[in-house]
């Protein structure tokens, strides 16, 4: 299977979960607004996402990944299943602690990593009881995680990356039914734990039917464990680098006018799609592929299969940037402009997407990146890297904070990530680990060309398209503005890019 097919399935996949997603948020959107409600909520949902972010997803991947899959080449499967088996055990042990320690010391954890919500102790005290609601759903996330990369593995990504579908399901569920709880905000807390169970038990199945069964064993330290753990510190660390600038985020933004959290919240929202659509397809299918060709000493392929990978992140990643950067307020306006959302949330969430998408295109390559060392059972030179990218985003964070508020905290996380991918970069490049095809550049530069090309039309037209929309239809406005100008874009870049498969043709047949 190739790594597009294999990437095509998880993008599509992450593409309908998104669409679930964006459903779910117009729908939150409409019932909490932007204000006080909303924020506290945003609180309680980041907080064990950020942890999840640190102990699960890349962090664990990374490390659980290449390690199994050099024990499966070796060892068999039934080698593989004792491992997997083992890392459960530690990971449920590791979550319980950690759950309880939260649990009970919720009131300090919120108090200090969204320490504004103080100053109202009624939107702290309702942060704090939905953080204890929510919290749960950081084991449910892990046990997750884990399942989900045995599955990925074995090169079966479909039920994994349809999971989260199961979250925003539940979450709009809940909404729905939120004359039911005491207030909006409780009703998605507790659609966000349902989300998390009803995910496990979906990927428990499908492990099961795949035949890939997990028993729960005691946790026991061997060499292939410590070789595990080993990997994992560092790419706790890692991972805990970025979690750091999403803290300053959370930390800062509290400070700010009320709503500022939900402006980035939703821009986010924005930001993430072509990050997970495509970075993270990618990224997931990449690794156990490139896991594989590392451990295979008479594969020199690896470099170039890199390569390729981050070629497509960034074809796809900066006509995205541009469209985001550009389009992003007639898109927030379409999706979310409707019951408690107003125009001002429009406007702040509208100015912090266009500061995120300066640095899509290396958001998007980042994951590719960082497989090319976690493959080879690197996980502390990414961690070197990214500490120097961190003081560059929360120093930045703190200097453009005040001029152009949460916009400012927005821009400076898109800096961090550029500097990090590109410091990632530079360091595979040296130790000729990555090599970019020659087909893949010349669709890197038209794409580049063609963007430019796109920003000059839409800066151009996008007055008299607006001008035309309010005569004909003054109601419709942003969708007929965004429907014209998007398909325009989409036309200027296939002609780009069909321009450099034209080219490359031409070559190939010299």
């Amino acid at each position: 299977m190739s790594l597009i097919r294999r990437a095509g399935t998880v993008g599509g996949l992450t593409l309908l979960s998104r669409l679930f997603g964006f459903g779910r948020d117009v729908v939150m959107a409409a019932i909490l607004g932007a204000g006080p409600l909303a924020d506290a909520f945003m609180v309680a949902f980041r907080l064990p996402n950020h942890f999840r972010a640190i102990f699960a997803e890349g962090a664990f991947n990374s490390a659980f990944i290449p390690t199994y899959a050099a024990l499966r080449h070796r060892g068999g499967e039934a080698v593989a299943a004792a491992f997997r088996s083992t890392i459960l055990s530690w990971s449920l042990v590791a979550n319980g602690i950690l759950l309880v320690v939260a649990l009970t010391a919720t009131g300090w954890v919120v108090a200090i990593l969204a320490p504004g919500l103080t100053d109202d102790p009624r939107q702290w005290e309702l942060a704090v009881a939905l953080t204890r609601i929510t919290f749960p759903y950081l084991a449910c996330m892990a046990v997750v995680t884990l399942l989900s990369g045995v599955l990925n593995a074995h090169d079966r990504f479909a039920a994994a990356a349809a999971a989260p579908i199961l979250l925003n399901v539940a979450m709009t569920a809940a909404l729905l039914l939120a004359f039911a709880f005491p207030t909006a905000a409780h009703a998605a807390a507790w659609g966000v734990v349902v989300g998390g169970v009803l995910q496990v038990v979906f990927v428990a199945a499908a492990c099961a039917k795949g035949g890939l069964r997990i028993r729960l064993s005691l946790p026991r330290l061997d060499p292939a464990v410590m070789t595990f753990f080993r990997r994992f510190g560092p790419a706790i660390l890692g991972a805990g680098g970025v979690q750091i600038a999403m803290f300053a985020d959370t930390i800062i933004a509290t400070f700010l006018p009320i709503g500022s959290l939900s402006y980035l919240y939703y821009a986010d929202r924005l930001y993430q799609l072509p990050l997970a659509v495509v970075g993270i397809a990618i990224g997931t299918a990449l690794l156990p592929d490139l896991s594989r060709r590392v451990a295979d000493p008479g594969d020199a392929s690896a470099p170039a299969a890199l390569g390729h990978a981050v070629a497509v992140c960034l074809v796809v990643g900066i006509p995205c940037a541009i469209g985001l950067a550009l389009l992003g307020d007639l898109v927030i306006e379409v999706l979310f402009a409707r019951g408690a959302f107003t125009p001002a949330a429009v406007a702040g969430a509208a100015g912090a997407l266009a500061a995120y998408a300066i640095g899509l295109p290396a958001a998007v390559s980042l994951r590719a990146l960082v497989a090319g060392f976690h493959a080879r059972g690197d996980t502390l030179t990414p961690v070197k890297a990214l500490g120097l990218s961190t003081v560059v985003n929360v120093g930045l964070k703190l200097l453009l904070v005040g001029p152009l508020v949460h916009a400012g905290l927005a821009l400076a996380t898109a800096v961090g990530v550029t500097v990090y991918a590109g410091i990632l970069a530079l360091w595979l490049a040296r130790g000729k680990s990555i090599r970019i095809p020659f087909d893949d550049r010349s669709r890197i530069v038209t794409t580049t060309a063609g963007s430019l090309l796109v920003s000059a039309a839409i800066l151009l037209l996008r007055a008299p398209i607006e001008a035309l929309s309010m005569t004909d239809a003054p109601q419709w406005q942003a969708e007929a503005t965004l429907a014209a100008l998007g398909m325009l874009s989409i036309g200027l870049f296939a002609i780009a890019f069909g321009a450099a498969e034209m080219w490359n043709r031409r070559r190939k047949r010299r």
